[in-house]
């Protein structure tokens, strides 16, 4: 594990010693936690960023927006036939068949 030293300002050095004290855990664990929730945050937000961006890109180009809904089209058609088969080949509930689902 690699070492890293940095400066806080006093107000956020009070509030890492408090928080450290109220979780009964060392300062190092709660700003390794609290940089590994930060760095994870902010790649979802990348990860959004660039999703908006394809989308963007997908609704501004006629042929893509297309392609997209016929995908769509497809998959819509295929979940339902999906669902319309598992919902037939349902078996039967044991027993007799009077309010079997209470």
């Amino acid at each position: 594990m690699s070492t890293l030293s940095i400066r806080l300002p006093d107000d956020i050095d009070q509030l890492l010693t408090e928080e450290a004290r109220l979780e009964d855990r060392p300062r190092s664990a709660v700003v390794r936690e609290a940089i590994s929730a930060y760095l994870g945050q902010r790649e979802r937000e990348r990860l959004m960023a660039g999703l908006v961006t394809d989308v963007q890109t997908l609704r501004s180009d006629p042929s893509l927006a297309e392609d997209g809904r016929r995908l769509e089209a497809d998959f819509s058609a295929a979940d339902a036939e999906a669902l319309d088969s598992g919902e037939a080949s349902s078996p039967a509930p044991a027993g007799d068949d009077e309010d079997w689902w209470e």
